[in-house]
């Protein structure tokens, strides 16, 4: 008895073990919609550029293809970590009075990309990838300090970054990894005085620095319904 006892308590065990990576039904297909979307997808998956710029309005793809790369990289083995992060400013709420833990405060943030998750990965293994640190979600101000390899780390919203956020994120790289930092100066909480990406993209050089590329995407890139374009250029003419 006692040994079909441990038996079941050993199969239960292993039942519970997550293997995220062998889910070969659900492979990463990347199928990019224009030329642009090609253009960022292949700089996002060449080894060689370490920092990847994807700057744009809303529904051009900048996250979504950010993401699904990361995955990518993840199930092949090119990368042993996903970081979700973005500067904690916005116009809405602060998260220093939002309950829960770190990852409830990111919550409404962070759901649109945990979509593009739950694509490859059942919400179970989403949920263990996040206990076990194989996927990390923190606020910008949290890199401080920390050096990450072998990482695959999407910064998204970093029109909100200031300069010096900006500068400590990009110097966070170390061997095998390579950072996305997607924004939209257009949509800002902070203001311009202090604005980290447009600071940093002013003063870069792309035929100088081999190893970080930007995709500029305009609202003839919009992908998502088409009367979010025509939102988009009426604000423009307003302005």
């Amino acid at each position: 008895m006692g040994a079909k006892r441990a038996k079941r308590r050993y199969e239960q065990q292993r039942s519970n073990i997550i293997n995220f990576n062998t889910h070969q039904s659900k492979q990463v297909h990347i199928l990019p919609r224009n030329k642009n979307q090609e253009t960022y997808m292949l700089k996002l998956l060449d080894p060689r550029k370490d920092i990847v710029f994807g700057i744009g309005p809303a529904g051009t793809g900048k996250t979504l293809l950010a993401v699904q790369v990361a995955i990518k990289n993840f199930k092949d083995g090119l990368v042993d970590k996903i970081v979700i992060t973005r500067p904690a400013v916005s116009v809405d709420e602060d998260l220093g009075f939002l309950p829960g833990t770190m990852e409830d405060k990111m919550a409404p943030w962070t759901r649109p990309i945990f979509d593009v998750f739950k694509e490859y990965y059942s919400p179970r293994e989403v949920e263990g990838m996040i206990q076990e640190g194989i996927v990390e979600i923190a606020p910008l101000s949290y890199m401080r300090g920390r050096t990450f390899k072998k990482a695959f780390i999407v910064a998204d919203e970093m029109q909100n970054a200031t300069q010096e956020q900006t500068k400590m994120l990009l110097t966070r790289i170390g061997q095998g990894s390579k950072i996305v930092v997607t924004g939209d100066l257009a949509q800002h909480d902070r203001g311009y005085s202090n604005n980290g990406l447009k600071d940093f993209l002013k003063k870069f050089n792309a035929n100088t620095y081999n190893t970080i590329s930007h995709v500029q995407f305009t609202k003839k890139d919009v992908e998502r319904h088409p009367v979010v374009a025509d939102v988009l250029q009426i604000y423009d003419e307003a302005s």
